[in-house]
């Protein structure tokens, strides 16, 4: 798709971590955002009249010709954090809002063991929560088993990370999964190809733009929430990032490779 030419109802795709109260982190600003914050960018969303729609809604409108609302927001996390459930969970339901979480499907109640500090090592989300969050309406998708960088791993550990998330997360939920996230946004053609393999509809990745700017339904772009967005920055997001905007870390030119 060119990204350069005029997007009709574009789809901004939110990329979320964790939610709750931090103390003004320094790094991996992007992986916190404010409770206080969350609540009024949803409350923005709602009084402004934003569509927030299913991640399977979009993919319908983007890639199956389904028909798409203007004004369309998804709300996605990253990793499955605990605070999901106690923070945002409940004002998500209080508008009644669609969201996906990605879970790291060998590490269901433990602490985010790949990150490098205490504070970023917040716990994940238990198998009874995700069951009882799953009967309550959130759509859960894979984040592999590990949170591994799956450009960096052998071709046979692509395989188990990707179909072995699936078989996990799947068991837990007791349905199949149809989504797929990239950890880091980090992937190679071979990875992409094996999550189109395994099952998933969709994969995302960190690749920023408008969700309507993919070049296949494998490679989604999204837009980070970062924890110093104000209201201004986070209605600017939605509504004037949507030129796609690849880079070396994100999509290597090999991708473009088809």
């Amino acid at each position: 798709m060119d990204s350069s030419k005029t997007i009709r109802n574009p789809v901004s795709i939110l990329m979320y971590h964790q939610v709750g109260s931090f103390s003004n982190p320094r790094a991996h600003r992007a992986v916190y955002c404010d409770v206080g914050r969350f609540r009024a960018q949803m409350a923005l969303l709602s009084l402004t009249r934003h569509r927030v729609i299913s991640l399977a809604d979009a993919r319908k409108g983007i890639f199956e010709g389904a028909p798409l609302p203007a004004r369309s927001v998804v709300l996605t996390f990253d990793d499955g954090y605990d605070n999901f459930r106690e923070y945002a969970w409940p004002i998500l339901k209080q508008y009644a809002f669609p969201a996906t979480v990605f879970l790291v499907g060998a590490l269901a109640g433990r602490p985010a063991v790949w990150r490098d500090s205490s504070e970023s090592q917040a716990r994940l989300m238990d198998t009874a929560t995700i069951r009882r969050l799953h009967h309550e309406g959130v759509n859960f998708g894979s984040h592999t088993m590990t949170h591994c960088r799956l450009s960096k791993v052998d071709k046979k550990q692509q395989r188990e990370e990707i179909f072995n998330s699936k078989i996990e997360i799947e068991n837990i939920l007791g349905e199949t999964i149809d989504d797929f996230c990239y950890p880091y946004g980090d992937y190679d053609i071979h990875a992409r190809d094996l999550v189109a393999e395994a099952g998933y509809r969709t994969a995302l990745t960190c690749i920023r733009g408008a969700a309507n700017t993919a070049e296949n339904r494998y490679e989604i772009p999204r837009k980070a929430i970062s924890y110093g967005d104000n209201l201004i920055g986070f209605i600017w997001k939605i509504h004037a990032k949507n030129k796609r905007k690849d880079n070396s870390k994100h999509n290597p030119q090999h991708l473009r490779q088809k």
